[in-house]
């Protein structure tokens, strides 16, 4: 019994069985068989050892079954380590995954250009008078150029919005302040926050040093002796001037007056104060450089050519008339849709190209990091 054990071996009966050497013994056989407990060692060797097609069809066998098993995570860590794409559900995944990881990172972006755009380059304003009739109508939305002035000086002609707050008073004057106070001003504006000042618009007329006087014998307002050809711009049937003055606009101060000359609430009305009608240059928030809105009124608002004239430089002294209750043409900011737009239209690319050097980096770190003869994850 001992033997017919040893001669049995796991997996090893099914191939005795088809090789013929495990068969019912014959009539003449049995009784030998059964007096002699030991097993024929060729039956033995035989029932143990498969022939050299069934080693190989068995080690192909299990090999397969192996393949087989670990074929995909191969498949898999070979996607990874060679840098060849995922499953396309594991793809999306990771795309969906991504995009809610960088969406706050866009709002973020957008926001901080937005009030960035806001205070330091272009702002929208509403127009609620009509003191600068035609050229801005009740209800116009224009865009100020606030970097201009960074470039170039203020010309005359120009469309300046400015600080009314103590403008026509040199003492009360608003003061220029810094960069990140200016920031968090138009961080607070942009959110409804803030005191946004008592905002005006008007047209240059004089600039420091101008001697500017009405009128001459045809009732034309002179700068430095030049007579301006107003009709262009000035409100259909206005005059000049119904006020009579004659000033030296003072150093670092500006002569501004509205183009609705009749109901301009501007710096003919304030000749009794301590500016004698000027207003300070740094008081200027910017140039109003084009209407937006509505779109029947879109156009550019350029310097008239009146104030091209060559001969425009400077001279004496000043006078003292009268005042009326007129229009100041205060503007009111005109939303913050416009610098969020622009914001979000910057903060793409900007948070595109972000991303991008993002995954250069961890690229660059993980091929430092991979084991020599191994190419680095993607």
């Amino acid at each position: 019994m001992s033997g017919a054990g040893r001669g049995v071996t796991p997996g090893a009966e099914p191939e005795a069985g088809q090789g013929g050497s495990a068969a019912s013994p014959g009539p003449g056989q049995d009784r030998s068989a059964g007096a002699d407990s030991s097993v024929d060692p060729s039956a033995d060797h035989g029932a143990q050892t498969p022939g050299p097609g069934q080693a190989d069809s068995g080690a192909q066998a299990d090999s397969g079954v192996q393949a087989e098993a670990s074929g995909p995570a191969e498949d898999g860590a070979g996607a990874s380590a060679g840098g060849q794409p995922g499953p396309p559900a594991a793809r999306r995944g990771r795309r969906k995954r991504s995009f809610w990881r960088e969406f706050p990172v866009l709002v973020v972006i957008a926001l901080l250009l937005a009030v960035v755009i806001k205070t330091y380059a272009i702002q929208a304003f509403f127009i609620p008078s009509g003191s600068m009739e035609n050229t801005l109508e009740i209800n116009d939305r224009v865009l100020v150029n606030k970097l201009v002035y960074d470039v170039r000086s203020i010309h005359r002609g120009d469309i300046v919005v400015f600080n009314g707050d103590g403008s026509w008073d040199p003492g009360t004057a608003p003061r220029s302040t810094n960069f990140v106070v200016k920031f968090g001003q138009g961080f607070a504006s942009m959110f409804g926050f803030g005191h946004p000042g008592d905002i005006l618009i008007k047209r240059v007329i004089g600039l420091p040093g101008d001697k500017v006087a009405c009128c001459d014998a045809q009732g034309r307002v002179t700068v430095n002796g030049v007579p301006l050809n107003e009709q262009s711009y000035l409100y259909p049937g206005d005059t000049p001037s119904e006020i009579r003055f004659n000033v030296v606009v003072p150093p670092g101060r500006l002569w501004v007056m509205g183009d609705h000359r009749l109901i301009s609430d501007d710096s003919r009305n304030h000749l009794g104060d301590p500016g004698g009608g000027t207003i300070p240059e740094n008081a200027v928030i910017g140039r109003a450089f084009v209407i937006i809105w509505p779109l029947s009124r879109w156009r550019i608002l350029p310097i008239p050519a009146t104030f091209q004239q060559p001969k425009l430089s400077a001279a004496a002294a000043p006078a003292a008339p009268d005042t009326a209750g007129l229009q100041s043409a205060r503007l009111e900011p005109s939303g913050s849709a416009l610098p969020l737009a622009l914001g979000f239209a910057a903060a793409v690319p900007v948070t595109w190209l972000q991303r991008r050097a993002r995954l250069r980096f961890a690229r660059r770190r993980t091929a430092r990091r991979a084991p020599p003869g191994r190419p680095p994850a993607a």
